[in-house]
């Protein structure tokens, strides 16, 4: 690990668990990391910050307002310099505010603001940690694809036995390397992904389409480009922005998006099919606007391209993973699909229930492929991403 140039920012708060975060602030360094801590003003009445300058040979920040004026933005540079962002020991306080997105110190601006992976380490009095709130703020967490590194039972400071303190310094470092390995994982990969759904015309101002948002597919593509990968995103009518460090082909239309898709699969590593290509188009897409007084009684549909089969049939060596929204026999319908189509990996949702699936930010899939079937639990549409792009980064490495 030494050498790796990863930048590993700890944060650290006011318990007294912060002594152990010198051993591991310690481990980093020796393990060839660049370790910037960033400290709540409670945590410097344990540890004062020289002890932690001292140990990774870099500023420790505490307060939003030290900067010199012509510094930049700090709590945005760190957020930017962390490959990964680790928070060991943290207390139950801060927990609560970063389960709810407040940013009211140098610390929990930083988390928030980083788009690098997260890690939780919480440390609290027993009582604390099983209360019903502590525990919905770390499943709200966990949903956002935070990594949470579980207290261990014991004897804690108060005297009380029980769960809630502080992981091994061996236990933290072995997520926050976890989470390393995936930093750049993906350098020198091409990945080829679809998004949104598609609007097929039946004049200039009516379409038949679908409910996709885009969302998942986004998420896909720039957690890839995030993790090193060159990023080609074809994507069909959403409102969202360009996804970070993506090169973004924007269609209409399923004839569009075969056309871009095609243009672009052969180059590619791995190709991602997360969009919700319409089945049908009309036959015949009016060139001017029909009257209501001139609607046609019926509207002859004819089959749209089957962009998924066509890569399966053609793709050679990379990997492929398609999509399935069912409303009924989830797995049984992705496992016919993953075979149909040719597919390494078929993620499947129903979306039948409405408080998941379109247009919301969570969702829960199954990832259906011929060495199983497993179950994400409902989660956001983030981490969803980033655990297809980890069974991604499995195929290609495999």
């Amino acid at each position: 690990m030494a050498g790796s140039g990863k930048t590993v920012v700890v944060g650290v708060t006011g318990g007294i668990a912060a002594y152990k975060t010198c051993e591991l602030v310690r481990a980093l360094v020796k393990g060839g990391h660049r370790v910037k801590v960033v400290m709540t003003e409670a945590a410097t009445r344990f540890v004062s910050p020289l002890t932690f300058r001292t140990l990774s040979a870099e500023p420790v920040t505490v307060s939003m307002w030290a900067d010199a004026p012509e510094a930049t933005v700090h709590h945005v540079s760190l957020a930017e310099e962390a490959d990964v962002m680790v928070i060991a020991p943290c207390t139950a306080n801060v927990l609560a505010k970063l389960a709810c997105g407040r940013a009211d110190d140098m610390l929990t601006t930083t988390a928030l603001a980083t788009e690098a992976p997260l890690v939780i380490a919480p440390a609290m009095n027993v009582h604390m940690w099983r209360k019903d709130a502590t525990r919905r703020n770390v499943s709200a967490m966990r949903g956002r694809g935070v990594a949470i590194v579980e207290p261990e039972r014991g004897e804690l400071a108060c005297g009380d036995v029980g769960e809630g303190r502080l992981a091994s310094v061996e236990c933290i470092l072995a997520s926050v390397e976890s989470e390393l390995a995936r930093v750049r994982d993906l350098v020198g990969r091409r990945i080829l992904v679809t998004a949104g759904g598609t609007h097929e015309p039946i004049d200039p101002v009516r379409y038949i389409g679908n409910r996709s948002s885009g969302k998942t597919g986004f998420a896909i593509a720039e957690e890839a480009a995030r993790r090193g990968a060159r990023v080609f995103l074809v994507t069909g009518p959403t409102h969202l922005p360009d996804p970070f460090g993506c090169e973004v082909v924007r269609v209409t239309t399923a004839l569009q998006m075969r056309a871009a898709v095609l243009a672009r699969a052969d180059a590619a590593d791995a190709i991602v099919m997360s969009a919700a290509v319409a089945d049908f188009r009309p036959a015949i897409a009016a060139s001017d606007k029909i009257k209501k007084s001139q609607a046609p009684e019926n509207i002859r549909l004819e089959p749209n391209p089957d962009i998924l089969a066509e890569l399966g049939q053609r793709r050679g060596t990379a990997v492929l993973v398609g999509f399935a929204a069912e409303t009924s026999s989830v797995e049984a319908n992705a496992r016919a699909k993953l075979d149909a189509k040719g597919c390494d990996l078929i993620v499947a949702n129903d979306v039948s229930d409405p408080s998941i699936g379109f247009g919301t930010d969570e969702n829960s899939v199954l990832f259906v492929s011929r060495e199983g079937t497993e179950r994400s639990g409902v989660v956001s549409k983030r981490h969803i991403a980033r655990l297809i792009v980890d069974r991604l980064s499995g195929f290609m490495s495999g």
